[in-house]
């Protein structure tokens, strides 16, 4: 019972063109080197690129890491600058008071 083909497996697909004597033949053996040899290489590659790949985020927690240390400085710095004004505009307004009840005292005595 053979059947034909040509009915069951209809030509849908552009056939692939025709190419006068293929120069290379490569034997079975012959692929499988070619194949380990890109697969080591694509290894080799992966490889270099995950040790970037961590040397990168590495960087990045070492810059985060900094950025904070910066931020707290700064924030400790901008909160003592600002009790700093708050002492001396406090320091003022006492001075001031001061020396306007001394003068007041000093007129009361004079008189």
């Amino acid at each position: 019972m053979i059947r034909d083909l040509s009915k069951m497996y209809p030509q849908t697909r552009h056939p692939a063109p025709h190419q006068p004597a293929q120069p290379f033949k490569f034997t079975i053996s012959e692929s499988c080197d070619r194949i380990k040899e890109e697969f080591q290489f694509l290894q080799a590659q992966y490889h270099s690129l995950k040790l970037e790949c961590e040397k990168l985020a590495s960087e990045k927690t070492e810059m985060q890491r900094h950025y904070v240390m910066y931020y707290e400085m700064s924030y400790g710095l901008n909160i003592e600058m600002h009790k700093q004004v708050l002492l001396e505009t406090y320091g003022i307004r006492r001075g001031r008071r001061f020396a306007s009840s001394e003068n007041t005292t000093i007129s009361f005595e004079s008189v």
